[in-house]
């Protein structure tokens, strides 16, 4: 249920058109539309509590002495141990919106939206009675908010302004969903051209202000993505998508002298990140094959990053650099008979860096080493999810993976899948070998292990339909062992054993 706060901004709204006629009297056509959306999800011998954590040290720091190990240190979320705890919950999704068209192509949304566990509102304490009304706080966002006009000027162009959601592609990299439950929305400015034969999108969007920053102290990011549709059999995309990070980054405030020395030295010297990714797309069918395929490569200034790999506290990486490939690919065919088949094979591949092993001289030299961060392939804000055991929420990459499977529709109602896939580190961790001498290692294992994934759809009607999901990990030994994949590379992800696990899901959604 909507909170009395959002329910004065509407009464405020309603007010706010009452009073400006002439606009009330442009209004030509509006909608109200929404979804609820209910999921349970069930997690074995995968987290140690929830999936944000805690984390739990696999490897004392006292073992990593100077190694440049990143931001999360060496703790682990997962476990992969059948005498660890198990994680259920239940979630909701709700949102309500309208759509109002003006004369003049003009037009405006307004969403609101409340994702919430069922559990967490509940009001009263059965022991003593006690109304904890005031402790469940207002939960509902205004999940989009944007004002639009079309064709403007005569042609094919849309400028939408305000918060929206935006994905391109298969979402592969940009999503308006981080998981499959949980949306996403952007701040932004964008401009489309559409035509039959070709869409090109431009925006700017504000990820993160700072007013009490001396300098911008932002976070924005900016984008061009283009599809030329004008081939029978091929569409393909091209794509440039930049973040500018430029917020302030703390550095060490010594005497005059230990200052000039970091500066001829460049230690402690961090400049604006920019994150640049360029990337094709070529996707299509061909009778009753199909094809997928998208590269994407990342370039820029990585400071944020490489800050963050400190080992004594002190000195980070001021020349970190982004400079990594990924790729996915995906070849299918249909077959023409009973319940429609569709086989395929796929495979991904998300380029890591892992610079987290150090020399006996770099040992000895101690805070006096400058160190190397590891940069992986970031993965921006994705909604594709390769496995939901290892991946929902977390941008795992360093990893590279091959599938097969098949899709199937007994009845126009009811559609099934079954997935098989291998999945390996593409840089794997160096372990330490003895005590305190860290400089001595050995390479973890790249076998991730194998994924089965199974899932059952029914569409009750137009409106409502009903999901089933089951994954299954055969786990390898780099769980165990532990690899940096999770974080977009910079969190560990460790075992206390090396026990399969499993995922399942059941799921309800109504649109209307």
């Amino acid at each position: 249920m909507f909170s009395g706060m959002v329910l004065r901004r509407a009464l405020i709204l309603v007010l706010v058109v009452a009073c400006v006629g002439s606009a009330w009297a442009e209004l030509q056509n509006a909608t109200v539309g929404g979804e609820v959306r209910i999921r349970g999800r069930y997690w074995n011998n995968t987290y140690n509590g929830t999936a944000g954590g805690p984390q739990v040290v696999r490897i004392p720091a006292a073992r990593l002495r100077g190694r440049p190990i990143g931001p999360f240190g060496t703790g682990s979320r997962f476990h992969f141990d059948n005498d660890g705890p198990d994680l259920a919950i239940v979630e909701m999704r709700t949102r309500l919106n309208v759509r109002a068209d003006f004369t003049d192509n003009v037009g405006a949304f307004i969403e609101f939206e409340s994702y919430d566990f069922w559990g967490e509102d509940f009001r009263s304490n059965y022991v003593t009675g006690v109304d904890m009304r005031a402790a469940t706080g207002n939960d509902v966002e205004v999940y989009q908010a944007y004002i639009e006009t079309n064709d403007m000027f005569g042609y094919p162009l849309r400028l939408r302004i305000g918060r929206q959601e935006m994905k391109y592609g298969k979402g592969w990299l940009m999503d308006d969903i981080a998981t499959a439950i949980i949306g996403r929305s952007w701040d932004a400015v964008r401009l489309t051209y559409s035509t039959d034969s070709l869409d090109v999108d431009v925006w700017w969007s504000k990820l993160a202000e700072n007013f009490a920053a001396e300098k911008d102290g932002d976070i924005d990011f900016y984008g061009v993505y283009a599809t030329y549709k004008g081939w029978e059999k091929l569409d393909l995309s091209a794509y440039w998508l930049l973040i500018r990070d430029g917020r302030s980054i703390r550095e060490t405030q010594g005497a005059p002298g230990t200052e000039l020395m970091e500066d001829i030295l460049g230690f402690d010297n961090y400049d604006p990140t920019y994150l640049n990714t360029v990337g094709l797309r070529a996707f299509g069918a061909c009778g009753a094959w199909d094809y997928d395929v998208e590269v994407a490569y990342q370039f820029g200034n990585a400071d944020q990053v490489g800050s963050r790999f400190a080992p004594f506290g002190t000195y980070g990486d001021t020349g970190a650099r982004f400079g990594n490939l990924a790729f996915d690919a995906e070849l299918g065919y249909s077959l023409d008979f009973t319940w429609k088949p569709r086989i395929y094979v796929g495979g991904a591949f998300f380029e890591g860096e892992d610079n987290r092993d150090i020399t006996l001289g770099e040992w000895l030299l101690g805070s006096f080493n400058s160190p190397t961060a590891s940069v992986s392939f970031n993965r921006l804000f994705p909604g594709k999810n390769y496995t939901p055991i290892l991946g929902i929420g977390q941008e795992i990459t360093n990893f590279w993976q091959i599938r097969t499977g098949v899709k199937v529709k007994p009845t126009d109602k009811i559609a099934a899948g079954l997935r098989l896939a291998y999945f390996a580190v593409d840089e794997p961790f160096d372990l330490p070998r003895f005590g305190g001498l860290s400089f001595l290692t050995r390479e973890a294992s790249d076998d991730i292990g194998w994924t089965t994934f199974f899932f059952v759809k029914y569409d009750y009607s137009d409106d409502l339909y009903f999901k089933f999901v089951w994954e299954h990990l055969f786990t390898g030994d780099a769980l165990e062992q532990g690899n940096f994949m999770a974080r977009n590379g910079l969190e560990f992800v460790g075992g206390t054993d090396g026990d399969d696990a499993d995922y399942v899901a059941l799921e309800a959604r109504l649109q209307f």
